[in-house]
This record gives C-alpha cells, structure tokens and sequence, in this order.
C-alpha cells in the first residue's frame, strides 16, 4: 500500500484544546512530521491550502486564526531536511498561472531531486476570489475545464526542453506556443527537465467532473469514503474511466484521507476516539457546524438540545469561505431524520454526520483493516490525518507500520529517490 501525511492544521480533524498540539506555522512542526513520514518510509507529505480566511457571522473562522502559509515555500525548505519523501502542494488552478507555477514547481522538483507533487484543486468562490483580479467568475463546468486546460499546458512547459546531449548536459529549451480557450503561452521555458520528469499531479475530488478529471489528467486522486463498499464502489468507477484515456488502472493511485486512533485494547481506542470527537466537536463548534448547513445563526440554540425546526436559507452569506455540502435542504432533512430515530441532540448529530472514515482498534487491527482495504480494491492507499500537530503522526509510524511491514503491505525501505518510484508511476514520456 501507499501511505501519505497530510499535515493537521486548520481543519476541523485537528484538536486544539490538547495540552500535546503545537503551532500551526512554526517550521519545526512541519519537520517533525516530516522526519515522522520520512522514518515510518510514507510515499508523500501533504499540505492544503487556503487562499483566504474564511469567515463566520463576519468574523474569522476560529480555524483559521493561525493563519495558512503558501505550501509551496514550505516543501522548498523541507526538502532541506528530508531525502526521500515526497512533497505535495495544494496549489488552486482557478487562481494561478501555468507558467508560473510550472517554474515554482519544476524548481520544488530540483531542488527535492525529483518529490515534487502538485494537488490540483479550483474554486469558483466569489469571496476567495475577491483577492485576484479575475475574482470567483467561474462556474462549475469552467473551472474544470480550466484546470484541464492548465494541467496540460504546465506539462507542455515540462517538456519543453530537448534531452540532455554533448554540450548540453540539461538539454536546451525550445520554444513552447500555447493558444487554448483559458491560456496563451508563447516563449521559452526556464527550468529544465526535472528529475522524475514532471512532478506528480494528484487531483482532489468525489464529483463526477472531478473523478473524470482525475481520470484524464491526474497520477493520485485524494478522496473520502465512509464504508468498504463506497471505497470499493468508487475505485471501481474511478479506474473504469481510464481506458477511455489510452492509461491503465496502475496509471492512477486512488487515497482516501483518513484518520485513525490507537489503543493497548479495542475498548480503550474506541473510548479516545470519543473523547477526540468532543474535542473537535464541542458546544460551539456543533452550532458552527449547524450553521454551515443552515445558513442562520443559532447562536439561540442549546447544542444540547434539537435541531431548528426552521428550513435552512440555501442563498445564505453568512458563512465565507467553507463549502456548504450539497443541498441545504437535503442535508438538514437527513439531519432531522437521524436526530430523530436516535434521539440525537444538535451536538451529537454533528459528531455523527461529520466523521470522517476512521480506522479505530489496536495496532493490529488496523493495520488489518488497512490492508484488507487495499485487498478489496477499496484503495491503493491512504493519506492520514492526524489529530495533533505535528506529533500525531508518531504512534502509528511506531506501533502499525512495523505491523504492516511484517505483513508485507508496506515497503521496509525506500527503493528508488523519486516520489514516481514510490508510487511506481512510470516517468512522463516525453511529448513534442
């Protein structure tokens, strides 16, 4: 199996109120749970994104009051202190442009000797967009038509320059002319061909544009699924999609972003994932949660007791920033059909409609469940979440990945020094 870290910060996995959490912006969280991945030999290291605070009732999110630095200066300087692990950015293709972001990543790419890794995401938000000049113009179908269009201009960049020769021990650039619907590149390229050849384009996303996208376009696909048959169900349709492409079902990792808690008995771990769901739920944040969903403030309600009986407003401004889940309507009739048949009050309705797929026992056992995952074809492997920063990650690399080690699912040591040869992804074949 392939594993990755994604690094806890501003996202409701994470829990602030431990005496154990750490900074959120300080470099030695990122090395430490870099050097952690690194130990246990993971495939990639993972940081999101976030190109505005997002804001609630018109105050910062409380999630965001640390701030969210730009992941790919980031990778740069922990690609000092690691030798093998990956390094992915979530980088917006909405918001960005190929040629410049081509360069920064070619460059990530040196500078790591070849872990580079781009995760492609986009946004039609008009208020993220408030900070660039074009603003939240797009609509669903455009931006992913952009991002296509993006992807395959950056690696038109990629492989611009001519093999290495006599005389040329990187080869030379060559001109690159690019007239598309979103883009116009016309001129030279000035990074030469990077080590694994392009850096590893992995594509976040359940939709149905998102999974043909990924089909088309990316090496990685970070996703989320509840169950063994959903997991099953989407890698199934995911990889089917390929053959249309001329690629081949190895041609494309599929990653659930999971979490996971580690007890001496199943009875203690599932006890501690209890206590963490409080903590990343508590009283405030299930009326924040609600209100997401709502669209209203019901800063007037007991999260102890039930849910609005008012429908939500689905034109609703008051949350900035946060993607409001599919239909509101919807989701609060599920809401209320749940709370009602268990007797759940707002709180505990949160904590049970917004966890996250999570893999809870000893170490044994989850290091049995996630690897009968990857045998049912349910996923090629996992990105984690941990719930700490940047200490979260510590337990499983000492007590599940010797286990999976001795099962033969994981890797003991690192085979190649690319972030391709750990995904065993072939190298780009070179176009033009």
């Amino acid at each position: 199996m392939h594993l990755a870290a994604h690094f806890p910060g501003v996202n409701s996995t994470t829990v602030w109120t431990d005496p154990r959490s750490r900074s959120q912006i300080d470099f030695s969280s990122f090395e430490h749970l870099a050097r952690t991945a690194e130990r246990g030999k993971f495939d990639f290291f993972f940081l999101a994104e976030g190109l505005r605070l997002r804001e609630h009732n018109g105050r910062i999110h409380d999630l965001d009051v640390v701030g969210r630095p730009e992941s790919i200066t980031v990778l740069n300087a922990l690609a000092a202190v690691t030798h093998r692990l990956g390094l992915a950015a979530t980088v917006n293709a909405t918001f960005n442009e190929p040629y410049e972001l081509a360069r920064r990543l070619a460059t990530l790419d040196h500078l790591s000797d070849g872990r580079a890794a781009w995760n492609v995401v986009t946004s039609s938000d008009a208020f993220t967009g408030e900070n660039f000049r074009r603003g939240g113009y797009l609509d669903r179908a455009d931006r992913y038509t952009r991002a296509a269009e993006f992807v395959a201009t950056a690696r038109e960049l990629w492989d611009s320059w001519t093999p290495a020769g006599p005389g040329a021990p990187h080869g030379a650039p060559r001109p690159v002319a690019h007239a598309g619907r979103h883009f116009s590149v016309e001129g030279e390229f000035t990074v030469p061909r990077s080590p694994q050849g392009h850096p590893v384009v992995i594509q976040a996303g359940d939709s149905e544009e998102g999974r043909e996208f990924a089909a088309s376009a990316a090496d990685v696909v970070f996703t989320r699924h509840g169950t063994l048959e959903a997991g099953r169900a989407f890698y199934a349709d995911t990889k089917a999609r390929l053959a249309k492409y001329g690629r081949e079902p190895a041609d494309l990792k599929i990653m659930p972003g999971v979490t996971f808690v580690l007890g001496d008995t199943g009875a203690e771990a599932r006890e501690r994932a209890a206590v963490i769901r409080e903590q990343q739920v508590s009283p405030q944040n299930a009326i924040l949660a609600a209100e997401q969903i709502w669209g209203r403030d019901l800063s007037a309600y007991d999260p102890d007791g039930p849910l609005p009986e008012i429908d939500p407003d689905p034109d609703s401004g008051l949350v900035q920033g946060r993607v409001r889940v599919g239909d509101p309507l919807a989701v609060a009739a599920r809401w209320r059909a749940l709370s009602e048949a268990k007797g759940l009050s707002i709180r505990q309705t949160v904590i049970e409609t917004t966890a996250r797929q999570s893999f809870i026992g000893t170490p044994e056992s989850v290091a049995e469940e996630l690897d009968a995952f990857v045998q049912a074809d349910a996923a090629d492997g996992f990105i984690l979440v941990p719930h700490l920063t940047p200490g979260g990650l510590d337990d499983f690399v000492d007590r599940v990945v010797p286990l999976l080690q001795e099962r033969g699912a994981f890797r003991t040591e690192y085979t190649g020094s690319t972030l391709r040869s750990h995904l065993g992804l072939a190298e780009p074949v070179r176009k033009g």
